[in-house]
C-alpha cells in the first residue's frame, strides 16, 4: 500500500502521452453515464487512476468515487488485472503495455451545481465528479468527445472544439476538464454580447424568466463588474441554469458558472433581486478565488481537503459584493439595497455562533462544517459567507471615510487582480492583508485580529455612524418574551427546529426534533406560538409538554425578556454635510432619498 500511494516516477512523468476521454449517454432513463478513457505512450508497469474527492469551489470531500461503477482496464481485446488501493484509487497492471482503454459507468441522479444529473431531459456533468486522472499527468492535454442520446441533444460548453472531429473538445490540462461544465440537451439557448465578447444563457426546465430582461440585466452586472476589473479576462462566457421545483445554489468556473433556481419566482420582484444576486455573485468569482486565490488553493490537489483561512475574503467580499453590484447596474435602488442589507445583518446578529467561531476558523473548518450543518450548528458556527461580507462592509466603509470615497475596496480588488490574479499567482494572509493596507493607506493589524481571530462584536454603528446611518431594531415592547426556540413553520403542529445555547428553551429540556403539544395545558400550533407567547411577561414561568423521541415529557420555560428578531439599517434624522457627502459617494443618494 506504501508504493501505491507514491508519485510515479519521474520517467514516467515525462511520457509523452495521448488521452482521449469519451462520454457517452445510450440510455439516460438509467442515470448512467458510460465513460472511456483512451490512453496511448504509457511506459510504466502500471497505471494509476484517481478520481477527485471533492470540487474547487465547494469545500467538502464528497466521494465522488462511490458513483463509479463497472470499472475495467482493456488492452488488445484482452482484460487487464486491476486492484482498488484505496477509496478513489485504482491501479491497472500495466506491464508491456503502451496503448489502453478505461471504461466505466457513473450513476447521475443529483441535481445540483457540483454533481451529475442524467435523465430523458438532459446530461449534466462536472469534471471532478466525471473523470479520473493519472497523478503526475495533471498537466497533459487531452481531448474529449461527448456522444448524446439523440439527435436534436445540443451540446453547451465553453471548451473550444477541435475541427474536423465531432462533438470533440481541446483540454489544455486536468483542472481545465474539471472547471468545465457540460450540459446536453434540448435546452434553451439565448446568445448576446457584452464589450464585443459572445455570452448565452443555456436554461434547462420550464420557467416564468423573461428572457429580453434576463439578459439585459445580465448585461449591466458584467459591465459593472468588468468596470471594476478593467476588463473581461475571457474570450466567451455561459451561464448555465437549472430551473425545477427545487434547490438553489451557483458554482463558479473561470469561463462559466452554473446556477440552480426555482422556476416560478422570477415574477416576484423580492426573488427576482435574489436571483440577480446569485448571478452577480457566480459572475464576481470568475475573478475573486478562480484568478485571484489563495496560496492554498493555487495548485489544487484534488486527493484531499485544501485547507486555508482566506475563504473570507473569496466568499464574503463577493457576498458583499453580489448585494452592491445589483445597485449600480440600476436593477434597484438604494433603498432596496440597505433593505437587502439590513437582512444579512440580522442573520448576522441573531446566530449565536458569531460568539463562538472566528472567521478564520470559519475558513479553515469548512470542510466538516459548512456543507455538514445539523442542529448545534447555528450555537457553533458562524459562515464565512456572511461574516466576510460584514468585514467586507466595514473595510469598504474605512476606506472610502478614510479618502473621501476617492478609494474603496474596487481599488483593493484592482490591485489584487494586477498583483496575483493575472498571473494566477495565490496569495498569503499575509499578502492579502498588506494590499488591503496599503490601499487604506493604514495598519490594520488590530482591525484583523478582530474581525478575523476573535469572536468580538463588529463596531457595525461607528462604522455606520461616518455615513450618516445608524442601526434600528423591532419595538422590544411589541415583541413576546424570549425562549429560544425556532419551530418548523406548520398550521397543524409545533416542531422543534433550533434550540438556542443557554436558553429557557434549553434549561426546559426541549431539543430540536421534539414536538410541542400544549402551553400551560392548552394545545398549541408553530403558527400560534408568538401569539400565545403574548399573553406572558417576561420572569414568567410556563409549563410546556412536549414528546421527546416519542416520550411524553413536561418541562418549565421561565420567560425571558424579548431580544430583537430584525435590524434595520436607516438614515440618521440629521445627517452633517460630511456624512452627506459619505453617504452620496458610496450610495449615490442622499439621506432624504432613503427617506422619500
Amino acid at each position: 500500500m506504501t508504493e501505491a500511494t507514491q508519485t510515479p516516477p519521474v520517467s514516467t512523468l515525462k511520457t509523452p502521452l495521448d488521452l482521449h476521454y469519451q462520454i457517452a449517454m445510450p440510455h439516460p432513463e438509467s442515470h448512467l453515464f458510460e465513460i472511456t478513457l483512451h490512453i496511448q505512450g504509457w511506459r510504466a508497469p502500471h497505471l494509476d487512476l484517481k478520481m477527485p474527492v471533492w470540487t474547487p469551489g465547494s469545500y467538502l470531500v464528497r466521494e465522488y468515487a462511490r458513483h463509479v461503477q463497472d470499472f475495467a482496464a482493456i488492452a488488445d481485446y484482452q482484460v487487464l488485472d486491476w486492484q482498488k488501493c484505496s477509496k478513489n484509487y485504482w491501479r491497472v497492471k500495466t506491464d508491456g503495455i503502451s496503448d489502453l482503454v478505461i471504461t466505466y459507468r457513473l450513476y447521475a441522479n443529483e441535481l445540483t451545481v457540483r454533481t451529475n444529473h442524467l435523465d430523458r431531459t438532459h446530461g449534466y456533468f462536472n469534471g471532478a465528479a466525471t473523470f479520473f486522472y493519472i497523478p503526475g499527468h495533471e498537466q497533459t492535454p487531452m481531448r474529449l468527445t461527448v456522444t448524446p442520446p439523440y439527435p436534436d441533444w445540443t451540446i453547451s460548453t465553453t471548451l473550444p472544439a477541435i475541427a474536423n472531429q465531432p462533438n470533440t473538445f481541446a483540454i489544455a490540462n486536468f483542472d481545465t476538464l474539471v472547471d468545465s461544465p457540460i450540459d446536453v440537451g434540448k435546452n434553451a439557448i439565448y446568445p448576446f454580447e457584452v464589450q464585443g465578447k459572445p455570452h448565452e444563457w443555456v436554461i434547462w426546465g420550464q420557467g416564468n424568466y423573461n428572457i429580453d430582461t434576463l439578459i439585459a440585466d445580465t448585461q449591466k452586472i458584467i459591465e459593472v463588474e468588468a468596470k471594476i476589473f478593467d476588463g473581461l479576462p475571457y474570450d466567451r462566457y455561459q451561464f448555465l441554469l437549472h430551473l425545477s421545483n427545487q434547490g438553489y445554489g451557483g458554482l463558479e468556473h473561470k469561463n462559466s458558472c452554473t446556477l440552480n433556481y426555482s422556476r416560478f419566482t422570477f415574477r416576484s420582484v423580492e426573488k427576482y433581486n435574489n436571483f440577480m444576486q446569485l448571478v452577480a455573485h457566480e459572475f464576481f468569482h470568475l475573478w475573486n478565488i478562480k484568478r485571484i486565490r489563495p496560496k492554498a488553493l493555487e495548485v489544487f490537489d484534488y486527493d484531499q481537503e485544501n485547507y486555508t483561512p482566506s475563504l473570507w475574503f473569496a466568499e464574503g467580499v463577493t457576498s458583499y459584493y453580489d448585494l452592491l453590484i445589483p445597485l449600480r447596474a440600476g436593477i434597484y435602488n438604494a433603498r432596496t439595497f440597505l433593505k437587502e442589507l439590513s437582512k444579512e445583518l440580522t442573520r448576522f446578529l441573531t446566530t449565536p455562533g458569531r460568539r463562538v467561531q472566528p472567521l478564520s476558523e470559519s475558513s479553515f473548518d469548512a470542510w466538516i462544517k459548512l456543507y455538514r450543518r445539523d442542529a448545534n450548528s447555528n450555537n457553533n458556527q458562524m459562515s464565512y459567507y456572511l461574516k466576510g461580507a460584514m468585514v467586507t462592509l466595514l473595510l469598504d466603509l474605512l476606506i472610502r471615510s478614510r479618502h473621501h470615497n476617492q478609494r474603496s475596496m474596487d481599488d483593493v480588488l484592482r490591485k489584487l487582480w494586477q498583483t496575483y490574479g493575472i498571473e494566477e499567482i495565490g496569495f498569503s494572509p499575509e499578502q492579502l492583508q498588506t494590499v488591503i493596507e496599503s490601499v487604506a493607506d493604514m495598519e490594520l493589524h488590530s482591525f484583523f485580529y478582530r474581525c478575523l481571530e476573535t469572536t468580538d462584536e463588529l463596531p457595525f454603528e461607528e462604522y455606520l455612524a461616518t455615513f450618516g446611518l445608524r442601526l434600528e431594531t423591532d419595538d422590544i415592547a411589541q415583541l413576546p418574551p424570549f425562549t429560544g426556540l425556532t419551530l418548523q413553520s406548520d398550521p397543524n403542529s409545533a416542531v422543534v427546529r433550533f434550540v438556542e445555547y443557554g436558553s429557557p428553551a434549553q434549561r426546559a429540556g426541549l431539543d430540536a426534533a421534539d414536538e410541542i403539544l400544549a402551553l400551560d395545558g392548552l394545545r398549541v400550533t408553530a403558527n400560534q406560538w408568538s401569539d400565545r407567547l403574548q399573553n406572558y411577561q417576561s420572569g414568567d414561568t410556563v409549563e410546556v409538554t412536549f414528546f421527546h423521541r416519542d416520550e411524553l415529557h413536561v418541562g418549565l420555560l421561565h420567560l425571558a425578556p424579548p431580544r430583537p428578531t430584525q435590524y434595520h439599517i436607516m438614515p440618521q434624522p440629521r445627517a452633517s454635510e460630511e456624512q452627506e457627502t459619505n453617504l452620496k459617494g458610496w450610495l449615490g443618494v442622499t439621506s432624504a432619498q432613503l427617506q422619500g
